[in-house]
């Protein structure tokens, strides 16, 4: 069996202990990143839509970075919408800048109905580059 290495980004490592998670697992040459969300830095939700998407996607590509990963390290992407249908617009303008060129990552987007307060959390999967 593979070890399992917790990551946690520089500053946010109350939050992650608080609520008793990790922010990426590394096992092997995967990362396995737990679902992020637009928090501010004391963990609250940005309230402007369009700013919260663009803080979840920031606040990953902190732990990717942590991971020594970047955007184009990431295969599988899972997103939470709380409002799927007004949402999409906006999800897709600010996905477009993270993905702006093929081959674009795998993506399921899931209609829910309840995020903490959230209104948007994206989950991903990367492959780790080889040292």
């Amino acid at each position: 069996m593979s070890k399992r290495d917790a990551i946690f980004p520089a500053g946010r490592q109350a939050l992650y202990e608080i609520n008793r998670y990790s922010a990426a697992i590394r096992t092997g040459d995967l990362l396995f990143l737990s679902g992020q969300v637009g928090s501010r830095e004391d963990g609250s939700p940005e309230p402007d839509f369009e700013k919260q998407v663009q803080l979840a996607f920031d606040n990953f590509g902190e732990v990717l970075q942590a991971a020594g990963c970047t955007f184009d390290d990431i295969v599988d992407v899972t997103t939470f919408h709380t409002d799927p249908e007004t949402q999409f617009e906006t999800i897709m303008s600010v996905k477009g800048k993270v993905f702006p060129q093929k081959p674009y990552p795998n993506w399921t987007a899931v209609g829910v109905n309840w995020l903490a307060g959230f209104d948007f959390e994206i989950k991903v999967i990367a492959r780790i580059p080889a040292a």
